[in-house]
C-alpha cells in the first residue's frame, strides 16, 4: 500500500476514535498507519504524509468550529493542527532512517515520543495552543484510561503511540516473513509476535488499576436550562437563558423536596446561564437570587462581566441566597478567535468575521477555586470554564490550589447538534480520573453529566433539552501521581528524539534512502536480513 493511502487511512482512524464515534481501539491503528506511511521517508516526506494525516483527522473532527462562521476558521484551524502530526511525521520519517544498528532507536519508541512531543506543542503554540482532540483524550471508554492517574494526559498519549509502534513494528515483521521466506526462522516469527503481543499488553494491561472514588460526599444539582436557539444568537432573547435556568432549577428542588429528598448543598449552572450580567442589571441578580433561596443552597452561576474599561470578562460568580455574589472566577485563559481576536487588523484580510466578536474579552489572573458553603461544610471547587478544561496546567492548578470536587462550566450552543459537545464530556471524563477529582460537568444545552473520579459519567443529558441531575459526589484531597509527574513524558520524549537524531548524526548511514511511495521498499530493498525495527521493537 502507498505511503500516502497509509497517510489518508492512519488520519480517518484517528477521526473515528474520538467522540462522537469513541472507537477508541482506533488510534493505535492510525498511529502505526501514520508509522508506516512516514517510516524511513525523511524529513521533508514525513512531513507532508503528516500534515495529510492530521487533515484525514482533523478536517471532519473539527467540522463544529465553522458551522455558524463559515468554512475559512474551520480549515484555517484543522490545518493549523495538522501541521503538528507533520512534524511529528518529520521527526519518523528522519529518526526512522536506516543507521548502524549499534546506534539505532526502536522505531516504536521513537514513534510514542515523537507524537508525545507533537501533541505537547500544539497544546502550548500559538496563542496558548489548542490541546482539544488530544490522543489521551480518546481514551474515555478504553481499558488504558486508569493508567492516566499515573502519567497525566501527555504520559497516556506516549503510551497509546508506544502501542501503536508496537502494532507497526509487528505488522512489518509479518509481512516481511511473508514475503521472504529466509525470514521465517523461529526466532524471527517469534519477534513480530512479540511487538504485536506487547501492543495489546500496553493498551490493555492498564485495566488492572482501579481509580479510587472514596470519600465525603457533596449533593451537588447540575442544571442544563437549555436556550432559545442554538447558533450565535442563542442568547437574542433577553434574559431567557437565565430564567430557563432559574424555572429549571425551581422545579427541580419543589419536586425533589416534595419527594422527600431535602435541598441539594450546591447548585452548579453552566457558562453564560446568566445572558445579563447580574451585578449590573438588578432584574437578572433579583431572578439568581430567588433560585438560590428556592434551593436553599449557593449557586456557581456562569456568566461575562463588564470591567471598569469596558473590558468584558468571562466569569463565575458564588451567588448566596440574599447576600448575592460573594467570590468569582475570570476565566484566565479566553480563546483566541473567538473569545478575543489577536492581531484584528490582520487576519481582517482573510475574513471580515472577526468582526462578529465586537469585544475582546480579557483574561483572569487567579486560579480557578471558589469556596462555597454549604450545609456540609465549606466545599472548595475547582472551575474550568469551557475549553479551559482541555489545558493540563489550569486544571492541575484548580486541584494543587485545593479543589476537592472540579465544575466545568460550558455553554455549546454556538456548536449547534456537533460532535463538539461530546468531545468536551469525554476531555471531562479523562481529567477525573487523571486528578483524582468527581467533575460537575455542565452545559447550558448539553451534553452534561456527573462524573465520578472513575471516569464514569452518571446521568448523561441529550443536547438541547431543560434537564436537572443531582447526585451525591465524592469530594477527595489526594493529590494523584499524575499531577506530580506533570509533563515528565513530554521531557523524556524530547530526550528521546536528541538521542535518536544524535545517533543519526554520529556516523554515516551505511545506506541511502530510495524514493518510493511504498513504505518499506527503501529500507527493505538492499537488506535482505532480518528487519532490525522488528527485533529491537
Amino acid at each position: 500500500m502507498s505511503r500516502l493511502a497509509l497517510a489518508l487511512l492512519g488520519g480517518l482512524a484517528l477521526w473515528l476514535s474520538w467522540p462522537a464515534h469513541d472507537l477508541w481501539f482506533l488510534a493505535p491503528v492510525g498511529i502505526a498507519l501514520v508509522a508506516l506511511a512516514t517510516r524511513g521517508a525523511g524529513v521533508a516526506r514525513g512531513l507532508g504524509l503528516g500534515v495529510l494525516a492530521g487533515l484525514a483527522a482533523y478536517l471532519p473532527a473539527l467540522h463544529w468550529s465553522g458551522i455558524y462562521v463559515g468554512n475559512l476558521p474551520w480549515v484555517a484551524l484543522a490545518l493549523l493542527e495538522a501541521s503538528y502530526v507533520g512534524l511529528t511525521g518529520a521527526a519518523c520519517g528522519a529518526l526512522g532512517l536506516r543507521a548502524p544498528r549499534g546506534w539505532r532507536m526502536p522505531y516504536a519508541v521513537v514513534v510514542a515520543a515523537a507524537w508525545c512531543a507533537g501533541e505537547w506543542l500544539r497544546s502550548v503554540t500559538p496563542f496558548g495552543g489548542f490541546p482539544w482532540l488530544k490522543i489521551a483524550f480518546a481514551m474515555a471508554d478504553a481499558p488504558t484510561l486508569p493508567l492516566v492517574r499515573y502519567v497525566a494526559t501527555p504520559g497516556l498519549t506516549f503510551v497509546v503511540a508506544l502501542a501503536g509502534g508496537l502494532l507497526a513494528a509487528g505488522l512489518l515483521g509479518a509481512r516481511r516473513a511473508v514475503r521472504h521466506p529466509g525470514a521465517r526462522s523461529p526466532l524471527a516469527l517469534a519477534r513480530p509476535a512479540g511487538a504485536l503481543a506487547g501492543a495489546g499488553a500496553v493498551l490493555w494491561g492498564p485495566a488492572l488499576l482501579t481509580a479510587p472514588t472514596g470519600g465525603t460526599s457533596v449533593d451537588v444539582l447540575a442544571v442544563q436550562g437549555n436556550v432559545p436557539r442554538a447558533g450565535l444568537d442563542f442568547n437574542a432573547e433577553r434574559r431567557q437563558v437565565l430564567d430557563n435556568h432559574a424555572e429549571v432549577t425551581r422545579r427541580a428542588v419543589a419536586a425533589q423536596v416534595a419527594a422527600g429528598r431535602g435541598e441539594p448543598a450546591l447548585v452548579v449552572w453552566p457558562e453564560n446561564a446568566s445572558d445579563i450580567d447580574p451585578v449590573a442589571n438588578a432584574d437578572a441578580g433579583q431572578v439568581i437570587t430567588a433560585a438560590s433561596v428556592a434551593a436553599n443552597a449557593p449557586i456557581l452561576v456562569g456568566t461575562l462581566r463588564q470591567g471598569p474599561h469596558d473590558e468584558i470578562k468571562n466569569t463565575t460568580l458564588l451567588w448566596e441566597g440574599s447576600k448575592g455574589p460573594t467570590a468569582h472566577y475570570a476565566k484566565r485563559h479566553p480563546v483566541p478567535f473567538a473569545e478575543y481576536i489577536p492581531y484584528r487588523s490582520f487576519f481582517r484580510h482573510f475574513s471580515d468575521k472577526v468582526d462578529l466578536l465586537t469585544h475582546d474579552f480579557a483574561a483572569g489572573d487567579e486560579v480557578g477555586v471558589i469556596t462555597a458553603p454549604t450545609s456540609r461544610g465549606p466545599v472548595p471547587v475547582g472551575i474550568g470554564i469551557c475549553f479551559e478544561s482541555a489545558y493540563d496546567d489550569l486544571m492541575r492548578d484548580a486541584v494543587t490550589h485545593g479543589g476537592q470536587i472540579l465544575a466545568v462550566q460550558t455553554n455549546n450552543a454556538t456548536f449547534g447538534y456537533t460532535d463538539e459537545s461530546y468531545q468536551q464530556l469525554a476531555i471531562s471524563r479523562v481529567r477525573a480520573v487523571e486528578l483524582g477529582r468527581s467533575v460537575v460537568h455542565v452545559s447550558t444545552v448539553g451534553t452534561s453529566a456527573l462524573i465520578t473520579p472513575d471516569g464514569v459519567a452518571h446521568q448523561r443529558t441529550a443536547l438541547f433539552t431543560p434537564a436537572a441531575l443531582r447526585d451525591t459526589l465524592p469530594r477527595r484531597t489526594e493529590i494523584t501521581p499524575a499531577v506530580r509527574v506533570n509533563d515528565l513524558a513530554v521531557w523524556l520524549s524530547m530526550v528521546i528524539m536528541a538521542l535518536g537524531a544524535i545517533a543519526r548524526t554520529a556516523q554515516p548511514r551505511t545506506t541511502s534512502t530510495t524514493s518510493s511511495d511504498s513504505p518499506e521498499r527503501s529500507d527493505h530493498h538492499a537488506h535482505p536480513g532480518p528487519d532490525p525495527d522488528v527485533q529491537r521493537a
